[in-house]
């Protein structure tokens, strides 16, 4: 940006990069200590199969639902420590369990829940007297707020499929568990095919016909200030230490989950301002410098049809290896945890009003403030100094890391790679930013379609 290497600028990064390193440090660390969201998911998976399998022929549900849901489940819920599960798994599993003795011990349990204490109620009585509670149980509202508990509940206390089962719901369900399974698999087998096309494009063509390289006439000094100090310093640590306790105020009337849900948008923004307004000024700065003909950013909106088809090609693409690297981390060294807690908030929320607050902030406003970022500023300066290679390695490497999650690291790693290589392979930042997003919406819709 300038010739010069002020004092003040040099004393700003070196203290921003030490403090960057202990935040990030301490952040991959305590990731260890968040659960992950993957037994949660895996839980839902097998709860959908239960309500859905009625709905699939017979012939076909070898085939559309792996093992025997009923057991999964079982087995599934018999892992979670009893210190740890909660009401309505307690009562689910003691429901689901065939042995007497493992009943009574589940059961015995002070549940606070007036139904859960009933159904205990009803469960261990004789088998005699257990159908007596059925009306009641179809009078309650369980069969429309959890309709799995509803259905093993009244199986569990002899009812037959003309009162414990829904066939409509049934159906929903298997719609819903086709669309969780098919649609991941048709996408990889298109992404692998783009892949290896456009490797074997590239093996013919031993070279990358990439556009030139328009970077922000800013030093590696600038982009440390951005990152390290706008992005991390500031924008992690002090501006939400202020943003955040003001804002108790204004969330302590606002129910749940709207308000954790206004909680994670009020603190995104308070993250993402910092680095935004540095960059605002560091691009003001450049008054002395030719401005290209897209802009510095080069956010070439039209024709906007191409990026977004480059966009679903970049997704298509980078899926299969992402899934495979998950995949990989996963049989080689087990869960690692570390879930992103937004994940669990989208999974357990049915509030239409909350689930708008977190589409917007995951789906609009991450990708927007993300790719501004890392593939609008960070990226096309390190292309410049160290080339396209290790300007996407370094600028995927980032991104990967500011999101503090060991167990997500790796996928989000080549996430960014595929970013990094849309955003130099098109010239174009648009196209990023919808990739990132329909990355982002895809994944809140499938957490949608288990969790709901």
């Amino acid at each position: 940006m300038s010739k010069g290497r002020p004092t003040w600028k040099i004393a700003i990064t070196v203290v921003s990069i030490l403090l960057t390193v202990f935040v990030w440090t301490r952040g991959l660390q305590e990731s260890f200590s968040r659960p992950s969201v993957n037994p949660k998911l895996s839980l839902h998976q097998r709860e959908i199969s239960i309500l859905a399998e009625p709905a699939f022929p017979r012939e076909f549900q070898g085939s559309l639902i792996t093992g025997e849901p009923v057991n999964d489940l079982r087995n599934s819920l018999r892992k979670i420590p009893l210190e740890e599960i909660s009401e309505r798994n307690r009562i689910l599993l003691a429901a689901l369990e065939t042995s007497q003795e493992n009943r009574k011990l589940l059961l015995d349990f002070s549940y606070k829940n007036n139904l859960f204490i009933e159904i205990k109620s009803a469960l261990l009585k004789s088998s005699v007297n257990q159908a007596s509670f059925i009306p009641k149980l179809v009078q309650s509202d369980l069969i429309n707020s959890d309709p799995l508990l509803y259905r093993v509940s009244c199986s569990a206390l002899g009812g037959g499929d003309d009162i414990c089962l829904d066939m409509n719901l049934a159906n929903t369900m298997a719609v819903r568990l086709l669309i969780s399974q098919l649609f991941p698999f048709i996408a990889v087998i298109i992404g692998s095919i783009l892949l290896i096309r456009q490797l074997w494009i590239v093996f013919r063509n031993k070279s990358f016909n990439w556009p030139p390289v328009i970077a922000l006439p800013l030093t590696l000094i600038d982009m440390t200030i951005l990152i390290a100090g706008g992005f991390v310093v500031l924008g992690e640590i002090l501006v939400p230490a202020i943003v955040l306790p003001l804002s108790i105020p204004l969330l302590q009337n606002i129910g749940q989950p709207i308000g954790d849900s206004l909680k994670v948008l009020i603190g995104y923004s308070a993250m993402s301002l910092p680095p935004l307004v540095i960059l605002s000024r560091q691009i003001k700065g450049l008054k002395n410098f030719e401005r290209p003909d897209n802009g510095w950013l080069q956010w070439r909106i039209k024709p906007i049809n191409t990026a977004i088809l480059k966009a679903i090609n970049g997704w298509l693409m980078v899926l299969p290896l992402v899934l495979l690297v998950g995949w990989l981390m996963t049989s080689l060294i087990g869960d690692q945890g570390g879930s992103n807690p937004l994940l669990e908030l989208v999974l357990n929320s049915k509030d239409p009003i909350a689930l708008s607050l977190l589409i917007f902030t995951t789906v609009i406003f991450a990708p927007f403030f993300e790719e501004l970022i890392f593939r609008g500023a960070l990226l096309p300066v390190l292309a410049k100094n160290f080339g396209a290679l290790w300007g996407v390695v370094v600028s995927g490497l980032v991104f990967a890391i500011a999101h503090l999650s060991v167990g997500e690291f790796p996928p989000l790693f080549v996430l960014g790679l595929g970013l990094g290589v849309l955003r130099l392979s098109s010239g174009r930042l648009l196209p990023c930013i919808f990739m990132h997003s329909i990355w982002n919406g895809i994944t809140f819709f499938s957490l949608l379609l288990l969790g709901g």
